[in-house]
């Protein structure tokens, strides 16, 4: 079995004259969370909309598990879509019953799978509620449950924490990292929230204006793009901080050094990784550092740096 579950070739989707993706190559493995990182707009759901078979591309392949994507299974793959779409007049318990029976699971089978949604998206006390009196939070995990009620092998996942409080998103945190690690499946993540994509993202995608930008780990990613990490350091004897600055700014894949209200501001990609290099130095100038602390490379340092803007809401 191979190890790559999806793969798209050459994949473009035009409109009129608008192109929402540009020739989009990748490919997706079995058993990661993926993440679909860009702006509103930037073509993430489009994307993914052609790559399950809801979309046609206007040219491009899309496989999955070897085969088109026209000729996969009913069932393999669950999506959780951005807007909701619940039966407001039945209970939580009724929805996922019929969503299963949709999807022809097993009477015994699907009774246990609904019991066991209920319990680890913490809908339990909430199973004979009609959903129209469900909390935001609780209508977002229905929403999930019933992407997942008849054990697809891949979930999407548009935009699953939208409007979520920071607990509420908590909570579908763990349950998406469960579905990944102790399940096994496969999860396709597209967000525009950056610390979502770098906590729960095996590897990310960057996609603006229909196109790859870059794909790759979130600690590579962080590490080899970007503005860079800032160390910040305070020395005993701050008058040789002019001296230091002009030393340390001459060493390799260092972007600069400034000093900001008496300390010393270095930044340079993956900054950990050189300060051997930097206390070395400091060591041979007979200089003691008194105070130090490091602010890694974000996502959306990474972001802005390939894209050249913030994120568009």
């Amino acid at each position: 079995m191979s190890d790559v579950i999806i793969e798209s070739r050459d994949l473009n989707k035009i409109y009129g004259e608008f192109q929402a993706v540009e020739n989009l190559n990748l490919k997706i493995n079995r058993g990661e969370v993926f993440g679909f990182l860009g702006p509103n707009g930037a073509g993430k759901t489009t994307s993914i909309n052609m790559m399950v078979g809801l979309l046609r591309p206007t040219s491009g392949q899309v496989y999955i598990d070897g085969k088109e994507v026209q000729q996969i299974e009913k069932g393999t793959i669950g999506i959780c879509p951005q807007e909701l779409v619940l039966w407001d007049y039945l209970t939580c318990r009724e929805s996922l019953m019929l969503m299963g029976e949709l999807y022809e699971v097993p009477g015994a089978k699907l009774k246990i799978k609904v019991d066991k949604l209920l319990d680890g998206l913490f809908l339990t006390e909430k199973a004979n509620t009609v959903v129209s009196q469900l909390s935001g939070g609780m209508k977002r995990r229905l929403n999930l449950a019933l992407a997942l009620v008849h054990e697809p092998e891949i979930v999407v996942l548009d935009e699953p924490s939208e409007g979520l409080d920071p607990q509420s998103r908590r909570v579908l945190w763990n349950y998406i990292r469960s579905l990944r690690d102790d399940e096994g499946k496969t999860v396709i993540l597209t967000t525009h929230l950056m610390d979502e994509a770098d906590r729960l993202s095996d590897r990310i995608a960057i996609i603006d204006h229909g196109r790859l930008l870059r794909l790759d780990t979130p600690s590579n990613l962080k590490k080899e793009t970007g503005e860079g990490d800032v160390i910040e350091m305070k020395i005993s004897n701050p008058e040789k901080n002019q001296e230091i600055i002009t030393v340390i700014g001459k060493l390799e894949d260092v972007e600069s050094v400034l000093e900001v209200d008496g300390q010393i501001n270095i930044r340079a990609l993956d900054a950990v990784s050189k300060l051997p290099m930097i206390m070395d130095e400091l060591e041979h100038m007979g200089v003691r550092v008194v105070d130090l602390s490091v602010r890694q490379n974000t996502l959306e340092d990474v972001f802005i740096d390939l894209t050249g803007t913030g994120l568009r809401e």
